[in-house]
């Protein structure tokens, strides 16, 4: 059995909004984000990685995503991912 490595990774776009996933490949998600393959972020393209984690299992990847995803919009998401504080 091998296991894969996963990546959680943090978009930003010229607006300041973000989007969090998970992937096996950062770079081939970003440029399908940037292509418009996703629903969601098609609507505020470009996108830049700004971003991501080690390789980690994929039960630590959703772990860690959905961590972030609870901490976004706040100065706790802001620290995790090195930005600094809101105002």
């Amino acid at each position: 059995m091998s296991s894969k490595a996963y990546r959680v990774y943090v978009l930003q776009n010229t607006n300041d909004r973000y989007y969090i996933g998970l992937t096996e490949n950062v770079s081939v998600r970003l440029n399908q984000h940037n292509a418009g393959g996703s629903k969601w972020t098609a609507k505020y393209r470009p996108w830049t990685l700004i971003w991501e984690s080690p390789d980690l299992s994929l039960s630590e990847a959703r772990k860690l995503e959905n961590y972030l995803k609870r901490q976004k919009g706040g100065n706790g998401f802001r620290q995790l991912i090195g930005l600094p504080s809101g105002s």
